[in-house]
């Protein structure tokens, strides 16, 4: 960044979405350093671990990083988002939502663990995170636009960079890669439109432009029924928060 923009005012914190307590002293750090928040991209994520594995909070991995991590990292700064006129946060969600199901009766895959199913689940709970948290905003005036987006298939290295780097993500990718991906580059622009645009509209969902929504220019995404569904989003939230052991405020008070 400071090679393209020297001028550029940038800094790096460490952040573990896998730890509750490397989020806890993350959000002390931020809070000591900024009394205000204008934007927040909940981008973390890891794809389909071919053994079960779970964070240190004893969360399935793919559960507690890609979700559960970032809504207790944004209920803890919501005093902070709060503080700006206009605040945004986006969710990273993914093509993966659309057969996801959240399984209250064994979130944390304790019982016939499948890494695609985990991957599915946890990226449908962060769309369905997304409509909830816009709908609890207007509800009791918090003054947030929540929206997610998508990168469609873009070339990054989430699938090699990770433990199932061999399985058939791999195989399959690499097949279609030529013909049916785009750039890392051209995958961030839908998250860039939802962060940034005039005309990101609240609880809005963002993706290519393409046959099913793989690559191209972005566009409002396809949103799978089950995402919608208000009744499993608030008890996903609940749940959330059990798990968590953080609390969102109502209209007059405050997150602890």
């Amino acid at each position: 960044i400071r090679t393209a923009h020297p001028t550029a005012a940038v800094r790096y914190e460490h952040l573990d979405l896998a730890s509750l307590d490397a989020v806890a002293d993350f959000v002390e750090r931020f809070s000591q350093a900024h009394d205000t928040l204008d934007l927040l991209v909940n981008n973390a994520g890891v794809m389909s671990l071919p053994a079960r594995a779970v964070t240190k909070d004893g969360f399935e991995m793919q559960m507690g990083t890609n979700y559960l991590g970032h809504f207790a990292l944004t209920s803890c700064l919501l005093s902070r988002l709060r503080k700006s006129p206009r605040a945004r946060v986006v969710n990273l969600s993914s093509l993966a939502h659309r057969p996801g199901k959240i399984h209250f009766d064994d979130m944390q895959w304790e019982r016939g663990y499948s890494p695609w199913r985990a991957y599915t689940q946890s990226k449908l709970a962060m769309l369905m995170f997304t409509f909830e948290l816009q709908r609890r905003s207007d509800a009791n005036g918090w003054g947030l636009m929540s929206n997610a987006a998508h990168p469609g298939y873009a070339r990054t290295d989430l699938i090699a960079n990770g433990p199932g780097n061999r399985g058939w993500q791999q195989t399959l990718g690499a097949l279609m890669q030529p013909m049916m991906s785009h750039s890392a580059a051209a995958g961030s622009l839908p998250t860039l439109f939802a962060a940034t645009a005039p005309q990101a509209k609240p609880a809005g969902y963002y993706g290519p432009d393409g046959f099913y929504e793989l690559k191209g220019p972005v566009k409002e995404a396809f949103v799978a029924r089950q995402a919608r569904d208000q009744v499993v989003a608030a008890r996903l939230w609940e749940a959330s928060e059990q798990l968590t052991d953080v609390t969102w405020p109502s209209a007059r008070g405050e997150a602890r």
